[in-house]
């Protein structure tokens, strides 16, 4: 009986070696989440050395803000202070004991509420959450409805709705919530003024965070929408009897998601700044009320904590749009 042997292989140097000697190449979802873990680390990494830098550049004396301006300490109490707090050492060695901390997850302590900065993070991340994710589900209602509405319509359709998107886009967060407050809260009395409690609190705050978010959203998915429409496979399904809102619902969103979604996810890291002021609109809890006092304050391991915080936000949702995007498009999955 005859035996095959795999054929050999030449190697760079010309040597030849068995195809069997090769070594195995990592599977493809591997590769895809080790790159992913290591650009992961490297944002995090590059967010907290910069806020670190930003710490080092802030003028003043990082006592007297803990002090306060009004505090009369002698000068061997300040030295002792800066001594305990290691502000006395070298940069590098600060920077040192600095990422040492973040890997043990302790963010420091706050200057002015003499806190564990994971604490009061953790205390108001809860109503930050629900209202960014409130917001981010009604811009993605929003943006669906009006994009599969208008998407290869009249032009006279399309204009009057990219107006509205245009003018959501454009308008000030701050600005609109005072409309809204002013028009809902006041004069007609539907919703609450201030305060977090129940669901008609958070009514008012999430369309103020959800209106400038699904015009973009739209704007997104009515170009995917038109451009897939176009597509070989839909001209060939209207042909066979589907209606334009099977083609778009079967087909055509699915070719579009993944562009949505990548934007969805952008957009919903960078919400924290918009959180910020509509909290301080409407005089909501959360991460943003935290931060703004904070910055007023002075209190810069606060501000640190929530850099890093929003630089995990941003990891996270990239690698889950990722991994969604994956799933709509398989041909995504071996990038």
């Amino acid at each position: 009986m005859t035996t095959h042997q795999a054929p050999p292989v030449a190697d760079r140097a010309g040597a030849v070696e068995p195809a069997a000697a090769r070594p195995p190449r990592l599977p493809a979802l591997l590769r895809a989440g080790l790159r992913r873990l290591v650009g992961a680390l490297a944002v995090l990494f590059g967010a907290a050395t910069l806020a670190f830098a930003a710490l080092q550049l802030i003028p003043g004396d990082p006592v007297a803000t803990l002090l306060g301006p009004a505090t009369t300490t002698p000068p061997e109490v300040r030295e002792a202070i800066r001594h305990d707090l290691g502000y006395d050492q070298p940069v590098v060695v600060q920077y040192l004991h600095y990422l040492g901390g973040l890997l043990r997850a302790d963010l420091g302590q706050s200057y002015q509420l003499q806190r564990p900065v994971s604490d009061l993070i953790a205390e108001q991340l809860g109503p930050t959450a629900q209202l960014a994710l409130t917001a981010v589900l009604l811009a993605l209602l929003i943006a669906v409805l009006s994009a599969v509405a208008t998407a290869g319509r009249r032009p006279a359709l399309k204009a009057l709705t990219g107006a509205w998107e245009l003018v959501a886009v454009s308008t000030p967060s701050y600005w609109l919530g005072l409309v809204l407050l002013t028009v809902f809260s006041f004069q007609l009395r539907l919703f609450p003024v201030a305060g977090a409690d129940g669901v008609a609190a958070l009514v008012l705050p999430a369309v103020t965070l959800a209106l400038p978010l699904a015009g973009t959203l739209a704007q997104v998915l009515r170009e995917g929408l038109e451009a897939a429409l176009g597509q070989p496979f839909a001209v060939t399904a209207r042909a066979r009897g589907l209606s334009r809102a099977g083609v778009v619902l079967r087909h055509a969103l699915r070719h579009a998601a993944v562009p949505l979604m990548t934007l969805t996810g952008w957009l919903t890291g960078s919400l924290l700044g918009g959180t910020v002021l509509v909290e301080s609109v409407f005089g909501r809890p959360g991460v943003g009320s935290l931060v703004l006092a904070a910055v007023n304050s002075r209190d810069v391991p606060v501000v640190i904590g929530v850099v890093l915080l929003s630089a995990l936000v941003f990891v996270v949702i990239s690698t889950a749009v990722d991994l969604l995007a994956g799933v709509l498009d398989p041909r995504l999955g071996n990038r």
